[in-house]
């Protein structure tokens, strides 16, 4: 027992603290916006950043929000496929990997936090609207912005290496 927990703590596994940590955030801001917008109503907070209820039974930008609901399942399998795939991913990782762990590990929680959405839900809740004054990027959530933060890091990774 105490070998195993040596190797977790040695291990990119120990990052999977940060994944939690990323998944309260994200559950908890949810959660405030189902309390406090009405869909659909945009609170202004800043002039290029407006607190806007959406749900998404999409992807990413509602790639699929108008499919039939198989969407649905194939997105949140998806999710669980792509989290155990970087929980191995980060076991075979030393714990001083910094960069790739922390990438690795801020897209498991965005990936578990819309599957978290799509199990309770059936749809992911977004709520971060920017925008250029008629235009709107599409509104997304903590977890969509943790995802895309991970895979930034990893092609900037990836990009540093090649150079080497």
């Amino acid at each position: 027992m105490r070998n195993c927990f040596a190797k977790v703590m040695n291990s990119g596994l120990v990052w999977l603290l940060l994944s939690v940590v990323v998944i309260v955030i994200d559950r908890g801001s949810k959660v405030w916006m189902l309390d406090h917008l009405q869909i659909g109503e945009p609170v202004a907070l800043l002039p290029i950043l407006n607190l806007t209820l959406a749900y998404n039974t999409g992807a990413a930008f509602s790639f699929l929000n108008s499919a039939s609901g198989w969407q649905h399942f194939l997105l949140g399998g998806l999710a669980l496929v792509v989290t155990i795939f970087i929980i191995s991913w980060l076991a075979s990782l030393k714990r001083n990997q910094y960069w790739q762990n922390i990438a690795l590990s801020l897209i498991a929680a965005g990936a578990l936090g819309n599957a978290w959405d799509r199990i309770l839900y059936g749809h992911v809740i977004d709520f971060v609207n920017f925008h250029l004054n008629s235009w709107h990027f599409a509104i997304f959530n903590l977890a969509d912005s943790a995802i895309c933060v991970g895979a930034f890091m990893l092609i900037v990774m990836w990009m540093f290496q090649q150079h080497k």
